[in-house]
């Protein structure tokens, strides 16, 4: 009875040294939560008082090299801003804006300016379209520079291959270097193919007549008659002989033409009256052009060929039933003429053709550039001859040009192309 009256008495007592247990553990619990915020407090209050250069040093290494790196990331920055403050040189994009001075030449002081171009002999009333200058957007273009062509150009041959056109380009040039030197005329066909030759700098300048760029007929009148197959020899025959390389397509292909393949009659342009299967010029153009390119880039003998493009004409309509006119007397404004979609379309696809060829002729280190005239020259309807071409009865010649007169700038692109810097990166107009 006694030990039941000592079981009954110990059971208050367990009860309290549980209790005083369990408060124990909670104050240890307490300091422990104490301690901890005071060493977090602690750890942050040292972290934030370091020095910069023992926030350097405790970084991890991925964080140092990010520091390391720094100014050169700022000076790439820097690169890059003023990369994207430059733009790509394109001479085809640009005004053209008035200047005070005239050309370097007349057609007093040069004598290879044809009559049918010498506008102002033919009694062209107006000079104001002598007093313009192409200026490219974000590009520089310098006046022809005669000496530095032909001290560049020594012991160098030169062929412009095409129609009436590249005679009166190739007289444009001869004409801008007249103030330094006249050629010599060594070899003249009784027609249109000539040959100059400048002795002091044993250069030479081959104007080969060749309006299709194919084996043609041409001497009979319409219908003409070209070959799809096979290439003009007048100029293909002589071509290890050339170092530059000009020539582009022609408004002949808007003629009337019968075209043969393989010796065989395959088709014509503008020939409603005959039974004869219909060939759109741009078609027989872009032939012309895959047959040309092949030819170029797979010859062994690689010289700097350069493709000038389409040059427009500029005829409107006159008063009278049939007239076509151009007699306008300053460039049009950009936006104004857009250009005939006949022309459009012969663009198109000689810019086409030559992306593609000049693809090829970069592996096959054939070097070939695009003149490109097409938009400087659709602004100057004013440079035309119109009805002073010296013709008799009076015909307006809307597509050659006078000289001298705005096809005088093509020489100044020829310059900036064959120099290489044609495609240069230039700070652009901010």
């Amino acid at each position: 009875m006694a030990d039941d009256i000592e079981v009954v008495a110990s059971e208050p007592l367990l009860l309290q040294e549980r209790r005083k247990s369990i408060s124990l553990m909670f104050l240890r619990f307490i300091g422990v939560v104490l301690l901890a915020v005071a060493a977090c407090y602690l750890f942050i209050s040292n972290f934030n008082s370091q020095t910069p250069e023992t926030e350097k040093n405790s970084l991890t290494l991925d964080k140092q090299e990010l520091v390391n790196m720094r100014p050169f990331l700022k000076e790439s920055e820097v690169k890059e801003e003023q990369y994207l403050k430059k733009e790509v040189c394109d001479l085809s994009i640009g005004k053209w804006i008035p200047k005070a001075e005239g050309p370097p030449y007349t057609y007093e002081t040069c004598h290879h300016v044809a009559s049918y171009t010498n506008c102002l002999k033919n009694g062209r009333p107006d000079t104001g379209f002598l007093h313009w200058k192409w200026q490219p957007s974000g590009c520089d273009l310098p006046p022809f520079d005669p000496l530095k062509f032909l001290n560049s150009m020594r012991n160098k041959s030169w062929a412009f291959i095409g129609d009436a056109i590249f005679s009166n380009h190739v007289d444009s040039l001869l004409c801008q270097l007249s103030p330094v030197a006249t050629p010599d005329e060594i070899y003249y066909d009784g027609d249109k193919t000539r040959t100059w030759y400048y002795p002091a700098y044993n250069l030479t300048i081959y104007e080969i007549w060749s309006p299709f760029l194919l084996a043609s007929r041409t001497e009979h009148g319409l219908p003409y008659e070209i070959h799809l197959d096979r290439l003009d020899g007048k100029w293909t025959e002589m071509y290890n002989k050339y170092d530059y390389i000009v020539f582009s397509g022609s408004q002949w292909l808007y003629k009337r033409i019968i075209m043969y393949e393989n010796n065989e009659v395959v088709g014509c342009h503008f020939c409603p009256d005959l039974e004869l299967n219909k060939i759109d010029d741009y078609v027989a153009y872009r032939r012309a052009l895959q047959l040309i390119f092949k030819f170029i880039t797979t010859s062994e003998h690689k010289p700097f060929v350069i493709f000038r493009t389409w040059a427009p004409n500029h005829w409107e309509d006159g008063g009278s039933p049939n007239e076509r006119i151009c007699n306008r007397t300053k460039p049009f404004k950009e936006g104004e003429f857009s250009g005939k979609s006949s022309d459009l379309r012969m663009r198109r696809v000689e810019v086409e053709e030559f992306e593609k060829a000049a693809a090829i002729g970069a592996r096959n280190e054939v070097r070939i550039e695009l003149l490109d005239i097409y938009h400087l020259s659709l602004l100057r309807p004013d440079g035309h001859p119109g009805p002073y071409g010296g013709h008799q009865p009076v015909e307006n010649d809307c597509i050659h040009w006078c000289l001298p007169g705005p096809i005088d700038t093509w020489n100044e692109l020829l310059m900036k192309v064959i120099n290489g810097d044609a495609h240069e990166f230039v700070p652009a107009f901010l």
